[in-house]
């Protein structure tokens, strides 16, 4: 019973979590007015250079937030620094 329990607030303690990461993320990317930001479609060959394949990408707080496949097929989201085209984190999608 206690296994149960224990495995039962550990699954929620990393469930409350996931939110954190993107928010981190997203901190990462400053605060340049949108003026001096690069175009969709320039982030998107960014990432592509990068070896990403990009699904779709838009602006999210103050990055571009991206759904690709990786090198290695898997799904992930990237955040990308909008001036710089910086890659500040990724996640793994389910």
């Amino acid at each position: 019973m206690r296994f149960f329990i224990a495995t039962g607030l550990m699954a929620l303690s990393l469930a409350g979590t996931a939110p954190a990461f993107a928010d981190d993320d997203a901190a990462n990317c400053g605060d340049a007015p949108r003026s001096q930001w690069m175009s969709e479609d320039a982030a998107k060959a960014k990432l592509k250079d990068l070896g990403y394949d990009v699904r779709r990408i838009k602006p999210e707080k103050s990055c571009y937030e991206a759904y690709a496949f990786d090198k290695g097929g898997a799904k992930v989201e990237v955040f990308l620094h909008p001036v710089s085209g910086e890659v500040v984190g990724t996640s793994k999608e389910d």
